[in-house]
């Protein structure tokens, strides 16, 4: 069955941003009287939504409004060192996204980040000219985190195809656990942040030059 959708995750996959959130969170955590290594951040924070990161990390119970100060809080540190780098999409990103357009396969973003910063991508990245708000799947408070499916399903759901039709790229450890858990087609990993994958037998890339696109075609 050939490939008929494309899933892309976010953070550290379309836009190469994982040390920009290390240092976001090592100023947040520092804060709080929090030290993790980069290890634990990619095993405990990135890839899950920031309900479940502030729970974990405060042990109890938080109210809504308790994690959307936090998140605010994290985010504006995240968006400043954002501001401080030239801001663009991954490499070799924008020539798939024009094959994709141009061949008619549809490809939306799953995402565990919240509105507030996915508005912050819309307007410093330009992501209007390939991507549509309204159908990107993104962590809205009723989304279970990854390495659920849940966000992988919906975003299968919004290109109408199959998950055996579909791929997705992912680069962090619960967001491929969570891809595995879809059933997708195919999986690509997106290795930005020079990670182990060694225990995945996926393929890796560091530039989107590298997908052979004759897998749209079989």
């Amino acid at each position: 069955m050939a490939i008929k959708g494309v899933i892309f995750d976010f953070n550290g996959t379309l836009f190469f941003d994982t040390h920009l959130h290390n240092q976001a969170w090592d100023i947040f955590l520092k804060k709080h009287s929090f030290v993790l290594t980069d290890e634990e951040k990619n095993l405990k924070i990135h890839g899950k939504n920031n309900a479940e990161i502030m729970s974990n990390l405060f042990s109890k119970k938080l109210s809504k409004d308790e994690i959307n100060t936090l998140s605010i809080e994290k985010e504006g540190i995240y968006q400043s060192l954002c501001l401080k780098e030239k801001m663009e999409l991954a490499p070799g990103v924008l020539d798939l996204l024009e094959y994709l357009d141009k061949n008619h396969i549809p490809f939306t973003i799953a995402t565990a980040s919240d509105l507030y910063n996915l508005q912050f991508y819309f307007e410093h990245l330009e992501l209007e000219k390939y991507f549509d708000l309204d159908r990107i799947v993104y962590s809205n408070g009723n989304i279970k985190s990854k390495p659920d499916p849940e966000i992988f399903f919906k975003a299968i759901d919004v290109l109408d195809i199959d998950a055996g039709e579909t791929l997705i790229f992912e680069d962090s450890t619960s967001g491929i656990l969570a891809a595995e858990n879809s059933k997708a087609k195919k999986i690509i990993i997106v290795d930005s942040a020079k990670n182990d994958y060694s225990k995945w037998n996926y393929d890796v890339i560091t530039s989107f030059d590298e997908v052979d696109t004759s897998i749209f075609k079989k």
